[in-house]
């Protein structure tokens, strides 16, 4: 059944019939394909509200859910449904896996189409909550209220201290508790709000950009037990500033990296401005096997630290280093797996676009006495070169992994030049992955594959691709 509201366009108790990409699932209605979100599941039955329609298909957000799916699961969270953080949660975790190894394999068979080896099973995180080692919370006075907030008629503060709402940068959902970051990450996050607002501390108005003290935290944990809290200011009173960290440094002594970041500027990012540090070290220290690795304030780290783990054991299994060989690492960041793989090579160059990035790997090598590593900033497109590699030498082996938009073509083609005799290929986005493979199959084999959960309760996953000259 169809109705017209103003001009909205509804579908009453319509099938939810599969997954789609992005957390969506999908259904069909007259023969054209519709894209829903909110926390549906194959099986269920709900209400659709259109949102756009085109041609060929329409996108529409699903209410008056009615939960038949037998892909369901209990949620943990308070805040389901209405923060956009874990938006698989009401999903079993082994049917989260099956639908993540679906992806890869749709993205390398559809848009790759080369020929593939037998694709092996998702490798699982150990943890499902809590495997998270930083997290961003927000300060507003823009209060996200729930419909059952507003019917209930109470009054609630217009403060809040957590996450934006999906696709509102102007509203934030105050978080009671949230089960991706280990403790003492919501105890830090709650008593700095109560403390803050107790001595009547204006919080950021992100649409005016003129008001409050408090904009943002940044927690960030790590399997040393180190500890990192910076705290971001959108003006700079001395007074409220030592206010606030003298508190957290007395209430949180195990807090080992005290840092804040005075931010006029109209977003939140800070990696141009100076970073304070208050108390303690300006980094904290994680640790794989025996190789430790700094993180700064503006280092970037893999947010799963116990899967990253995982994900570079299997990096460096298809690299199957021998000892003698040459490697580069692209989009190196700070240097991780240039570092982690630099003892079974002869020597590994690592590129990099964030010149910061590249200071900490130059570090990470220095505490690690790992002295066959060199590490060059750049663009990529204009730094992988042939001059590049006719100066510092042809690789054996690339190790690549680059963002989510993948590899630009002329990398690709500079790779393709150089014809290393391997290339690791690591990736958050499949689909960017199978477009850069289809390139490769030029020259080169596609000889294993290996998807990685990273990130449980979302539909995020990682693959790792193995490629041989042919």
């Amino acid at each position: 059944m169809k109705k017209r509201k103003k001009e909205n366009i509804i579908f009453e108790n319509i099938l939810i019939e599969d997954f789609a990409s992005e957390a969506k699932c999908l259904s069909r209605i007259n023969d054209k394909v519709v894209f829903i979100e909110g926390p549906v599941a194959p099986g269920d039955y709900a209400d659709l509200r259109v949102m756009k329609s085109k041609s060929s298909f329409m996108e529409a957000v699903a209410f008056n859910i009615r939960p038949e799916s037998k892909f369901r699961t209990q949620t943990t969270c308070s805040h389901f449904g209405t923060c956009g953080g874990c938006k698989w949660q009401h999903i079993d975790y082994q049917v989260q896996l099956q639908f993540k190894t679906k992806q890869v394999t749709d993205a390398l068979e559809r848009i790759a189409k080369v020929d593939l080896p037998e694709i092996k099973p998702i490798f699982p995180s150990a943890e499902t909550f809590y495997y998270r080692n930083k997290l961003e919370y927000t300060f507003s006075q823009n209060r996200w209220l729930t419909q059952e907030q507003i019917d209930s008629g109470q009054e609630f503060s217009r403060n809040a201290l957590g996450f934006h709402i999906p696709r509102r940068y102007d509203k934030i959902l105050d978080i009671d508790h949230c089960y991706l970051q280990p403790d003492p990450s919501n105890a830090i996050r709650l008593a700095l709000r109560d403390f803050t607002q107790e001595n009547n501390l204006d919080y950021y108005e992100q649409i005016k950009q003129e008001k409050g003290a408090m904009r943002n935290v940044v927690i960030r944990t790590a399997n040393t037990g180190d500890l990192m809290v910076i705290v971001q200011f959108a003006y700079c009173q001395p007074e409220d500033i030592d206010l606030v960290m003298n508190y957290l440094a007395e209430k949180f002594p195990e807090i080992t990296s005290l840092n804040y970041v005075v931010n006029t500027k109209g977003n939140d990012t800070f990696f141009d401005l100076e970073v304070v540090n208050f108390k303690g070290l300006p980094y904290i220290v994680e640790q794989m096997e025996d190789l430790k690795f700094r993180v700064g304030p503006k280092s970037f780290f893999q947010t799963n630290s116990k899967q990253a783990f995982e994900l570079y054991k299997i990096t460096r299994e298809y690299a199957d280093l021998q000892g003698d060989e040459f490697v580069y690492d692209l989009y190196t960041g700070t240097g991780t797996i240039a570092n982690f793989v630099a003892r079974q090579a002869k020597k590994v160059i690592g590129l990099e676009y964030v010149e910061m990035a590249v200071e900490d790997a130059r570090i990470n090598s220095q505490i690690n006495n790992i002295s066959n590593t060199e590490f060059f900033a750049g663009d990529m497109r204009k730094l992988l070169s042939y001059d590049f590699v006719s100066q510092h030498g042809r690789p054996d082996t690339v190790i690549t992994d680059p963002p989510r938009a993948g590899m630009d073509e002329p990398v690709v083609r500079t790779l393709l030049e150089a014809a290393p005799k391997r290339i690791v290929y690591v990736s958050c986005n499949p689909a960017t992955q199978a477009r850069d493979l289809a390139l490769l199959d030029e020259k080169y084999a596609v000889t294993a594959v290996q998807p990685v959960d990273m990130f449980p309760q979302t539909h995020h996953v990682e693959n790792v691709v193995r490629l041989d000259l042919r």
